[in-house]
């Protein structure tokens, strides 16, 4: 047997189009193209790796380190290093020279350290919990 729900939560939705059609029309010109927002996710979507924070955490604590040590500071492996590495290489997040055999990364820029220091902040924030809808909350 079907069980049917009590009660059908309604999609929060406005009753007109627009309420403030000239602040959105102002909010529309100040809103970066849609380029720009496709290589924003884009960097959020490489930064969206437990593994690959860590790497950047490391480079952030000891500077310049080779993929030798960041897989012995981080644990991981040293083909997972590679592998990560190579992704945020591509979203510009670190850079690397070779020496020898051995390839040393560092941060690209100071951009991605006031990122994660901003993140980390914010997981700090002890501001008001929203409910997610679950008991547990």
């Amino acid at each position: 047997m079907k069980m049917i729900p009590d009660a059908v939560v309604p999609l929060e939705r406005c009753e007109v189009e627009c309420v403030e059609p000239e602040k959105a029309a102002s909010v529309r010109e100040r809103l970066p193209g849609e380029a720009v927002s496709q290589e924003l996710a884009e960097t959020f979507r490489v930064l969206a790796d437990a593994g690959r924070v860590r790497l950047i955490l490391a480079l952030l604590e000891g500077g310049e380190l080779c993929v030798c040590d960041l897989a012995a500071v981080t644990g991981l492996s040293q083909t997972a290093c590679s592998h990560n590495l190579r992704l945020l290489r591509a979203g510009r997040i670190v850079r690397y020279r070779r020496s020898g055999r051995n390839v040393f990364y560092t941060l690209d820029d100071a951009h991605i350290r006031l990122l994660l220091d901003v993140g980390l902040q914010h997981l700090g924030h002890e501001g008001p919990r929203r409910s997610t809808g679950n008991r547990n909350d």
